[in-house]
């Protein structure tokens, strides 16, 4: 379970002037929300956050707020980001507070292992699903999904149901829908040549 210290603020001047004030400061306006609260307007320092989602849980990490009475001590996660396209400064934050005895819903990364069967005779895998929502208490988040690839073969199709998850943790899903599939050179080439088809059709229309 990865878990890190943020030091806030409370903010006093709410509105765009506020958050354009505290931008101008290097600092950034952010909120925390949840069950049984009403929304808390916080500042923090941009570095500081960026270091605690730099960990391997990403916006998964177990931030630990240290400040105002209101908030201090209270465990959230990240639950949004705004980002400047261009300069990649981080605009807002938004914070959920959660139980460490109740169920979260996070998304949490797909990683294949290995290299396939079918890899190796020429094959493309392709990962159709790089997140996966996954439901589970937050001390138990996991930092991603692991799937051993190394034993598909050209045509393999892995579905969520295949995956082994780690204990207490649980995908949602009503459909065994495809995570993972291996697909040969001449499949792709195909594809491509109808999508191609497909193409000139439209141009001639």
């Amino acid at each position: 379970m990865a878990q890190a210290d943020l030091n806030v603020t409370t903010r006093e001047r709410l509105g765009k002037g506020g958050a354009r004030t505290l931008r101008r400061q290097g600092l950034v306006p952010a909120v925390v929300y949840g069950k049984g609260m009403e929304p808390f307007p916080l500042v923090v320092n941009p570095k500081e956050l960026a270091n605690a989602i730099e960990s391997e849980a990403g916006w998964n990490i177990l931030i630990t707020l240290k400040g105002d009475e209101k908030i201090d001590g209270k465990v959230v996660i990240l639950k949004d980001m705004q980002v400047n396209p261009i300069r990649q400064d981080i605009l807002h934050a938004d914070f959920q507070s959660i139980d460490m005895a109740d169920e979260i819903s996070v998304m949490v990364p797909l990683h294949p292992v290995g290299k396939s069967i079918g890899e190796k005779a020429g094959g493309n895998l392709q990962v159709i699903r790089h997140e996966l929502e996954v439901t589970c208490l937050p001390d138990v988040i996991p930092s991603a999904i692991e799937f051993d690839v190394s034993e598909l073969n050209i045509g393999d199709v892995v579905h969520v149901e295949d995956l082994v998850l780690p204990p207490g943790v649980e995908i949602p899903h009503d459909v065994n829908f495809t995570v993972i599939t291996l697909a040969g050179r001449m499949e792709e080439e195909e594809e491509g040549e109808e999508a191609d088809e497909v193409g000139e059709e439209i141009s001639e229309i």
